[in-house]
């Protein structure tokens, strides 16, 4: 009987040990650790910051569903991963022995890079964990009382921009609906180098929509900007030129602010040699699976991808759901070959996909492959985008709560968008 060991239970980790558990059957054993004891689905964070979400409404208890799928479930933090020893060590003490691994951590959030940023240590508020975006909506509705300035962005080295385009345009909509708009000047921050760069030297005319979108919505922006520190009461960043060159000083004020910050590996894996690079993220091959370590796998926000270029301000490279479910099932097939006396043979797509939703509207996009030339350089906005981000929310709750293995997004979200540029095409 072989052992996999999924460490982590977010949209990698409960997509992993989920289909892993399918294709293996009763002969071989799943565990999953994790040191969350709910699923918690982390694009709809944004929402749940302007109270448009509750938190019983994106989250769902792991224990029945694994019970019920003959998963084991630990609901422990990881406290170092031992690949050479094949072994995984948690906080409480305990040592767990696998056969395979599967690395589906998540990242640790680099508040410390910027001083004063972060919920916990700091004077910004985030929406990056559920927990995060519960402490923005109480800053939140306290800000709505005597509102004023705000401040969305970015520190340098972000690879995740969609939940700030969509935060600052989700909160400028709650802000109308509240009907003291008028009241708040919104500035938008950013390393891009331009509007729309998403770290993915662009998609489509992804530029000008977001430039759109925000120049419509009166938000300003400053590009190519490193934000240096975070105060009380106003924001210090330096705006650079498209050669590194200093550009200009700028100290904005604000009342309340979401900046997110930059991505490194958990405590457990950082600084494992060979394992790692040197920011924590999980070395690996087009198959998943760690150079040296063979039986440990990666998939998520926590693997090492080189940037799509060089930026003037450090950025780097999104992760999105379509992304994560493709290395998914690449590594169970992989996994299950191994088991079987097999070689591991599948390699994931790696095409970015994203629905950036802007509480009535929103943008989509679509770069196959990822790093540039594509075969598929394609953006479009339209209310469809803000409809399939919800239908995407709702479906990965349901196949969560179901314990359902599909892999369905992957497989339809292609179709939705041929779809809608058919249409376009008309």
């Amino acid at each position: 009987m072989a052992h996999v060991v999924v460490l982590g239970a977010g949209i990698g980790g409960v997509s992993a040990a989920l289909e892993m558990k399918d294709a293996l059957g009763k002969d071989h054993r799943v565990t999953v650790v994790s040191n969350l004891a709910d699923f918690q689905f982390t694009p709809s964070n944004p929402w749940v910051a302007v109270n448009w979400r509750k938190p019983e409404q994106v989250s769902v208890p792991l224990a029945p569903v694994f019970e019920k799928k003959k998963i084991d479930f630990i609901p422990v933090a990881a406290q170092k991963v031992h690949p050479a020893e094949n072994r995984l060590e948690l906080v409480d003490g305990r040592f767990l022995e696998y056969d395979y691994l599967i690395l589906a951590t998540g990242p640790h959030l680099a508040f410390d890079e910027v001083p004063g940023l972060g919920p916990e240590a700091g004077n910004t508020v985030s929406v990056c964990t559920l927990k995060h975006a519960l402490l923005a909506s109480k800053a939140y509705e306290e800000f709505c009382k005597n509102p004023g300035p705000v401040i969305i962005g970015a520190a340098p080295g972000v690879s995740c921009f969609g939940p700030a385009y969509e935060f600052a345009v989700i909160l400028e909509t709650d802000l109308r609906r509240r009907k003291i708009r008028d009241q708040v000047p919104i500035t938008y921050i950013t390393p891009e180098p331009y509007v729309g760069h998403l770290g993915l030297g662009g998609v489509g005319d992804t530029k000008g929509m977001l430039e759109s979108a925000l120049r419509e919505r009166h938000i300003k922006w400053i590009a190519n900007a490193k934000i240096t520190e975070v105060r009380p009461d106003l924001v210090k960043c330096t705006e650079l030129t498209d050669e590194g060159a200093v550009k200009r000083e700028h100290e904005v004020p604000y009342k309340y602010a979401m900046i997110m910050p930059a991505f490194k590996g958990i405590g457990a894996v950082m600084g494992v040699e060979h394992l790692v690079n040197p920011r924590g993220f999980v070395l690996i091959d087009k198959k998943q699976r760690n150079p040296t370590y063979r039986n440990v796998f990666a998939v998520g926000v926590g693997v090492a991808i080189p940037p799509v270029e060089v930026t003037p301000v450090p950025t780097g490279v999104p992760k999105t759901g379509y992304m994560i479910e493709s290395m998914v099932t690449a590594t169970v097939r992989n996994i299950k070959s191994l088991i079987e006396g097999g070689e591991a043979t599948e390699e994931g797509t790696w095409n970015a996909v994203c629905l950036a939703d802007f509480g009535d509207r929103g943008v989509a996009f679509v770069a196959q492959p990822q790093i540039p030339p594509r075969n598929i350089n394609w953006a479009s906005e339209g209310r469809w985008v803000h409809v399939a981000k919800i239908a995407f929310e709702k479906y990965f709750l349901r196949k969560v709560r179901k314990g359902q293995s599909e892999p369905l997004f992957e497989r339809y979200s292609m179709k939705l968008i041929g779809i809608v540029r058919l249409r376009e095409k008309k």
